[in-house]
């Protein structure tokens, strides 16, 4: 599927839509009007914040779940999507993914990517930085018909000058500025970004990640720090206790070096910082996923919190594929069960969002955003980022996303105009 080009993802998702009367026609004064704009019929509904799992339609009305219910007359919609066969559950929420695109060299279109990921809300983990936040806000967030939030990077060019390391010089780091852009982005900056390996701190250790820290606590207390973790710089127990209840911890099973497992065993700080609230978010990528970390993780305790995948121009190209409905089978294909793993790639990181009334639910009120998946059951491999392999017998293929009422692709809304 992931092969496939984008014309023809579009082209089959397209199939399952059909509309009661032309967009382009004038309204027949003799019909009455539908009663909702959108129904999804057919499909099994899973949605973990309800304890929901059954056969459902979905009716759309004015970008809001107007009702959830065992059958919906087809004439009480302007527009169908036939879901018979799939599953249908709250728009996905990646809670790590580059999408802020021309300003930071990896960043990628967020709307180009749905066909691969039926992904309706984007969180930009610092590609943006003070000095560049506004552009992401205004000439990204604010066109993009996928829902985008993000992180302030505490260095104030963000990933610009990627793949260079951006704490390298640490008068990057400028903690008021980042403060400041945090706290007058509110609605859609959720805190502040910092990535901690060797190689992109240099000789600066901890600091970065303190300057982090004091930013988030100038910005307001409901201000997160994530902090990517690699090759940590220093103690990984001493970078693992400064973290806060409510910050993230992003690539938690990383294999680049000095992380959260040490030869076969997680690091008491580690499961410390879960027991004290901070969230474990896997942001898979191209090169922070081993299963041989994973694994004994799992074992003694360390488990994901929140599923993302760290989607980027390089990443995107690995053979890990991180595309998060692919990520979310690799757990499927481990244990867990599909209420578990769309709860930690819906409600989950919604709540750890926490900017959007019942975001990651399909509840009557909620906004609109609804993805339709295939599970495929068939014999199935999968890699990590280190090249190690693990069989399954099924995967979750993206067939179709509705953002606030609106389906991705055709046929288009008439008048065209997003949220």
């Amino acid at each position: 599927m992931l092969g496939l080009p984008r014309r023809a993802v579009l082209a089959g998702s397209s199939a399952m839509l059909a509309t009661a009367a032309s967009p382009f026609g004038a309204a027949d004064a003799q019909q009455p009007k539908p009663q909702y704009d959108l129904v999804i019929k057919g499909g099994e509904i899973i949605d973990p914040s309800q304890a929901l799992r059954g056969r459902r339609d979905v009716a759309i009305r004015n970008a809001a779940v107007a009702a959830v219910e065992s059958d919906i007359p087809r004439e009480a919609a302007a527009q169908i999507i036939n879901a018979d066969g799939k599953l249908v559950c709250p728009g996905l929420v990646d809670l790590h993914a580059h999408v802020f695109p021309e300003v930071s060299s990896i960043g990628l279109p967020a709307d180009e990517l749905v066909p691969y990921t039926a992904t309706t809300t984007c969180v930009s983990p610092g590609d943006a930085g003070a000095n560049t936040f506004s552009m992401f806000r205004h000439a990204v967030l604010a066109r993009a018909h996928t829902r985008l939030l993000g992180f302030v990077h505490i260095s104030a060019i963000g990933l610009a000058g990627f793949p260079v390391g951006e704490m390298v010089n640490i008068d990057y780091a400028a903690v008021d500025a980042c403060a400041r852009t945090v706290a007058e982005n509110r609605d859609v900056a959720l805190g502040v970004k910092v990535r901690m390996s060797a190689d992109i701190v240099g000789n600066n250790g901890l600091e970065p990640l303190r300057r982090a820290i004091q930013a988030a606590e100038a910005a307001g207390p409901w201000a997160r720090v994530m902090c990517h973790i690699g090759n940590a710089p220093g103690p990984i127990g001493a970078l693992l206790d400064l973290l806060r209840p409510g910050d993230i911890l992003t690539h938690v099973y990383s294999g680049a070096g000095n992380n959260t497992v040490q030869n076969g065993r997680v690091v008491p700080q580690a499961l410390e910082a879960k027991r004290r609230g901070v969230i474990m978010d896997v942001g898979h990528g191209g090169g922070s996923f081993d299963y041989t970390v994973y694994e004994p993780a799992r074992d003694q305790g360390l488990t994901p919190d929140t599923i993302s995948s760290d989607i980027h121009a390089v990443s995107g190209n690995t053979p890990g594929m991180p595309y998060l409905p692919w990520v979310m089978s690799k757990f499927l294909n481990d244990g867990y069960t599909l209420e578990q793993v769309i709860e930690m790639a819906t409600v989950k990181p919604a709540q750890v969002i926490n900017r959007v009334d019942k975001l990651g639910t399909l509840q009557v009120g909620a906004p609109a955003d609804v993805s339709i998946l295939e599970l495929v059951q068939e014999p199935v491999e999968f890699v990590d980022t280190r090249d190690n392999h693990r069989r399954g017998d099924r995967w979750l293929k993206p067939v179709q996303s509705v953002r606030a009422g609106v389906p991705f692709g055709r046929p288009y809304p008439h008048p065209f105009a997003w949220p």
